[in-house]
């Protein structure tokens, strides 16, 4: 009996980690693709917007709405 509930153990395991890794890797992908539309407006429009780490957050979680919200956000004055 303990080893079908060790078996059982490790399946979750398995599957929380699978679960954590494929939400980080969207996680990553969104702040990548946020970061270089930040960067870019930045290289072109010259915003002088910083990368602290709410804006990479910010970035992370909201991806292309995120790089934009933060550069409506410096805009209107609220300096992240």
């Amino acid at each position: 009996m303990i080893e079908l509930g060790l078996l059982v153990l490790i399946i979750v395991i398995i599957f929380g980690a699978y679960l954590i890794l494929r939400s980080l890797k969207n996680f990553i992908i969104n702040a990548l693709v946020g970061l270089v539309i930040l960067f870019v407006a930045n290289a072109i429009a010259g915003l002088g917007i910083g990368y602290s780490w709410l804006v990479i957050l910010i970035c992370g979680i909201g991806g292309v709405l995120g790089a934009f919200l933060v550069i409506l956000l410096h805009f209107l004055g609220f300096g992240i």
